[in-house]
């Protein structure tokens, strides 16, 4: 029977990086994902923002056009606030593209990647696979999505509060549109949440997203007549692709470790509760879990764990947390235009650059430089 340091459940963003991360601390690790190919089954909008970009290498040609302008709409679409930033504060990534990239990363690192392999379940150091012989492990790393399996068979805590989005992603002809990023406050359409129309010039992704107990029509028929016609919109140049799925907007986690494993990413609850966004957080987080990871393995003291404690990280997210039951008792029209009518004034347009622009929207939860080393492997 084979042994491995970690199994990575999910191969997404988080679970490549902290893959990556793991594999240059010298330790042995095995990654599976049931898909096939990394470029079908993508969720996400692919939005990186400018503190991302800052603090991680994502490689340049592998993302869109910089967009500065934030465009924000009540229900009647009339007068948007407009928000102009004197930098480039988001750019959309091919998502498919970064995976790859991501991959090559961790196997280079030496992680062993294997796509269609479903994880069935984990027991007493043994994982099954559909279809595969069983492999013993001394950690699992869950990165496999909002409703995890994996936080369920450790034990951890899993996700209760989700939005539910959808998105049509088709590209735009070249030189036909500025890059603006388009969001539409309307519960009608998105409750709880936004419509939003992201187009950097050569892609633009129309999406909606909300809770899904209200969204009484289905997620489908309200994105199809958000599209028909969302500001910003413009006829698709090419093929349209669809993609969705569930958010956690709960916050992290309480309980993300224990002596078997832990969590990253969507499983953890890593995503913004405010803004939704995740690659930010599942990046910063990963670095912290690698380093807790390793620092367990190495050590075989339980501490390092508690280190890793999401009772101690969502004390960072009160405000937002509060900012996000804020967001989700706006239910009717007129008082989602009376919301919009308050960020006009020079208060509310200092709140919405804070939020869009800033940097706040995911504390820092890196761990300190000496843990993130990574030229002294121990084995």
């Amino acid at each position: 029977m084979r042994t491995v340091d970690v199994l990575v459940v999910g191969a997404g963003l988080a679970g490549l990086h902290t893959a990556r991360l793991l594999a240059l601390r010298g330790l042995d690790v095995m990654m599976v994902d049931r898909r096939r190919s990394l470029s079908v089954g993508i969720r996400t909008t692919g939005i990186f923002v400018r503190r991302t970009l800052d603090d991680f290498d994502v490689p340049d040609h592998l993302l869109g056009p910089g967009v500065r302008d934030v465009l924000l709409y009540p229900p009647s679409r009339r007068a948007p606030v407009r928000l102009t930033s004197d930098r480039d504060e988001y750019r959309v990534a091919d998502m498919a593209a970064v995976y790859e990239h991501a991959r090559r990363a961790a196997e280079s690192a030496g992680a062993r990647v294997h796509l269609g392999v479903r994880y069935v379940g984990a027991s007493m150091g043994l994982v099954w696979f559909a279809g595969a012989e069983p492999v013993a492990v001394r950690f699992i790393v869950g990165a496999d999505g909002a409703r995890s399996r994996v936080a369920r068979d450790l034990g951890l805590d899993v996700n209760r509060r989700f939005l539910v989005g959808a998105e049509l992603v088709h590209p735009v002809a070249s030189g036909t549109t500025t890059p603006a990023f388009h969001c539409v406050l309307d519960p009608r359409i998105a409750p709880g949440y936004l419509g939003w129309v992201i187009d950097d010039g050569r892609h633009a992704h129309v999406g909606v997203a909300g809770y899904p107990h209200a969204m009484r029509t289905g997620i489908r028929h309200l994105l199809d007549a958000f599209a028909a016609d969302a500001p910003g919109r413009t006829p698709p140049a090419g093929p349209v692709e669809r993609r969705g799925g569930p958010i956690p907007v709960g916050g992290v986690l309480r309980r993300l470790a224990c002596p078997a494993g832990l969590l990253v990413g969507d499983a953890a609850g890593a995503v913004s509760p405010l803004t939704a966004g995740g690659l930010d957080p599942c990046l910063r987080m990963s670095e912290l879990a690698a380093a807790v990871t390793a620092g367990y393995l190495r050590t075989g003291d339980r501490r390092m764990l508690g280190r890793y404690d999401g009772n101690a990280l969502r004390t960072r997210f009160r405000v937002r947390l509060t900012l996000r039951r804020v967001f989700a008792g706006i239910r009717s029209p007129v008082a989602a235009e009376a919301a919009v009518t308050v960020l006009r004034g020079r208060a509310g347009r200092a709140l919405a650059a804070r939020i869009m622009f800033g940097d706040g929207s995911f504390p820092d939860v890196s761990p300190p430089p000496a843990d993130l080393a990574i030229d002294r492997p121990y084995r």
